[in-house]
C-alpha cells in the first residue's frame, strides 16, 4: 500500500509540467521557386497545456536540418510575438513558416516554458518532415 502512494505521488508530481505539441505541415508552391533552390513550407502548431499547473512559454529552439544534411539552429524569445499562458487544459495554435533550399527536410526542437510555481522545463517538439509532394513516397 505505501508503495501506491508513493508511485502515485510520483506520477501526480511528473504530471504537473506537462505540454503537448501537435504539428501539421504543408509545402506552399506559390511562395516557392525550385529554379532558385527556394522551398517554403507552413507549419501550424498546437501547444497543450497537459499538466496540472499553469505555465508560460518564454522562448523556442529549432533544429531544421535540409536533405543534404546542413543544419539550422534557430533561438528566440515567444513565438510569433508572444509568449502565451496556458492554463491547464488550454491550449494555443499558430502558423508560421520556414524555407529550405532543398524538397525535404526536417525540423524538430523545444519550448521553454516556466510554471507559475517557477519550475522552468522544457516542452519537446518531436520531429517533422517537410516535404514538397511527391518526392517522398
Amino acid at each position: 500500500m505505501a508503495c501506491d502512494l508513493v508511485c502515485n505521488g510520483v506520477m501526480a508530481e511528473s504530471k504537473k509540467y506537462e505540454i503537448s505539441v501537435a504539428v501539421s505541415a504543408q509545402y506552399l508552391a506559390d511562395q516557392s521557386d525550385p529554379s532558385a533552390a527556394r522551398y517554403v513550407f507552413a507549419y501550424t502548431i498546437t501547444i497543450s497545456n497537459t499538466g496540472t499547473v499553469t505555465a508560460q512559454l518564454i522562448s523556442r529552439h529549432w533544429i531544421i536540418t535540409d536533405a543534404e544534411g546542413e543544419v539550422q539552429e534557430v533561438r528566440g524569445l515567444g513565438v510569433v510575438g508572444q509568449q502565451p499562458l496556458l492554463a491547464p487544459g488550454q491550449s494555443f495554435e499558430y502558423t508560421s513558416g520556414c524555407a529550405l533550399p532543398t524538397p525535404v527536410g526536417t525540423m524538430k526542437g523545444s519550448y521553454q516554458m516556466v510554471a507559475e510555481d517557477g519550475i522552468a522545463f522544457d516542452a519537446a517538439i518531436q520531429e517533422f518532415i517537410l516535404s514538397m509532394p511527391r518526392v517522398l513516397h
